[in-house]
C-alpha cells in the first residue's frame, strides 16, 4: 500500500485514494490463484505483462471479447451478495472466444462504483478470480474507478475483456457444416447473464422478498436462483477439441436460440430444433407464467436451459457426448443441420 500518497481534498470530493489501495491488497489473494506461468508482471503496475507460449501452436491468432454482467448486478445489489457476478463477467467473455476455438489466455476486469468500498471491490474481484480459474485464464489488470455524482453509493457496474489463442488452422469455423449434422446442448445453471431487464420487469423485484423460498425452485429462493452464476464452458468445449471435429458454437445469450444459434450457421442451411428435447429450466417456467411471455419470446430472449450448443458430425455424436461427459458436463441432442432458407426452426 501507498503510505505516502494521500489527497484531503481529493476524499472530499466523494474519491478515496485511500480505499483504492485498500480494495488491491485485499484483492491480490484471489488474483494470484489466476496467475499462470506466461504472467511477467505484478497487481500495480501500468500494464499487464504476458508472454504467450506457442508450444503446438504454427499460426497464432489471438482471439479477443469483451462483455459485462449486465442488470443482473441490480440482484445482486437487492441481495447484497457480491462474489458470484465476477464469475459471470468472466463466463460472458470467454464463452464468447471458446466459440472461435480459442483458449482464454488473459483477462482484465473493469469496476465503476459510486463508493469504492474497499470489502465489497474485493468480494467482486474474487468473482472474477474464480471464474478466471474455472476458464484457465489469467487476471493481469484491471480498473476499479470511483465516481461519486455519477454512481449511487452502493451501486456499481462491471465489465471485463480477455484475450485467447487458436492456432489459424483449428479456427472454428461453418466451412464444413453439411445437412444430416447433429446439434449437441450444454445445459446452463440458470438465467445466466441475459434477459435480466425482462426478468426484473416480471417479478417486480424492487418491491419483492427475494429470499422467501419458491416450491416451483425445489424450495430455492427467486434471488438465490436469479444469482446463480453462468457457467463457463471453456474446459469441456477444449476437450473436445482435442478429439473432435467441431463445425460450430453458439454461446446462447441475449435473444435467445433464435438470435444466437444461426450466428453459427451459413447461408443455406438451418437448425432444425427439437423442443420437446430441449430440456427448460424451472426458472424459465416460472419467468413465463408469471409475465404471461409466450413461448417463442421466451426461446427468442433467454436460453431456456441451453448455454450452448455445438455442432458435430452425426458419425462423432456419440464420443462428443462421452467426451463431454467425462468433462462433467450433462450434454444431450437436441436437432439437427438441415438444408434450409431459415436459419432456425423451433418444432
Amino acid at each position: 500500500m501507498n503510505e505516502i500518497s494521500k489527497s484531503d481534498v481529493y476524499a472530499d470530493a466523494g474519491v478515496d485514494i485511500t480505499a483504492g489501495y485498500k480494495a488491491v491488497e485485499l484483492m491480490k489473494k484471489h488474483i494470484a490463484r489466476t496467475l499462470t506461468s506466461g504472467v511477467c508482471s505484478d497487481v500495480g503496475g501500468f500494464g499487464g505483462l504476458f508472454e504467450l507460449d506457442l508450444t503446438g501452436i504454427s499460426k497464432p491468432v489471438l482471439v479477443s471479447g469483451t462483455d459485462g454482467v449486465g442488470t443482473k448486478l441490480k440482484i445482486a445489489f437487492l441481495m447484497d451478495k457480491h462474489d458470484t457476478v465476477g464469475i459471470d463477467c468472466v463466463a460472458m467473455c470467454v464463452n464468447d472466444i471458446i466459440c472461435c476455438g480459442a483458449k482464454p489466455l488473459l483477462f482484465l476486469d473493469y469496476i465503476a462504483c459510486g463508493k469504492n468500498y474497499p470489502e465489497r471491490i474485493a468480494d467482486i474481484v474474487s468473482g472474477v478470480c474464480e471464474g478466471c480459474v474455472q476458464s484457465g485464464a489469467a487476471l493481469i489488470g484491471g480498473e476499479t474507478a470511483e465516481m461519486p455524482g455519477f454512481y449511487p453509493i452502493d451501486e456499481y457496474d462491471l465489465a471485463g475483456y480477455c484475450t485467447g489463442v487458436v492456432d489459424k488452422d483449428r479456427i472454428i469455423d461453418n466451412k464444413t457444416m453439411t445437412p444430416g449434422d447433429v446439434i449437441i446442448a450444454l445445459p446452463s445453471s440458470g438465467v445466466h447473464s441475459n434477459g435480466f431487464s425482462l426478468v426484473r420487469k416480471v417479478f417486480d423485484v424492487e418491491n419483492r422478498n427475494l429470499t422467501l423460498p419458491v416450491d416451483e425452485l425445489g424450495g430455492k429462493s427467486i434471488g438465490e436462483t436469479l444469482l446463480t452464476p453462468t457457467k463457463i464452458y471453456v474446459k469441456p468445449v477444449l476437450a473436445l477439441l482435442e478429439k473432435i471435429k467441431i463445425k460450430g458454437i453458439s454461446h446462447i445469450t441475449g435473444g435467445g436460440f433464435y438470435e444466437n444459434i444461426p450466428r453459427s450457421i451459413p447461408d443455406s442451411l438451418g437448425a432444425k430444433i427439437d423442443r420437446s428435447a430441449v430440456k427448460v429450466l424451472p426458472i424459465f417456467d416460472l419467468i413465463a407464467k408469471a409475465g404471461n411471455i409466450c413461448e417463442r419470446d421466451m426461446f427468442n430472449t433467454f436460453n431456456m436451459g441451453v448455454g450452448m450448443s455445438i455442432v458435430v458430425s452425426k458419425d462423432d455424436a456419440d464420443e462428443a457426448l462421452s467426451i463431454l461427459k467425462a468433462s462433467g458436463e450433462e450434454p444431450y441432442i437436441i436437432g439437427e443441420i438441415v438444408s434450409s432458407a431459415e436459419k432456425i426452426e423451433i418444432c
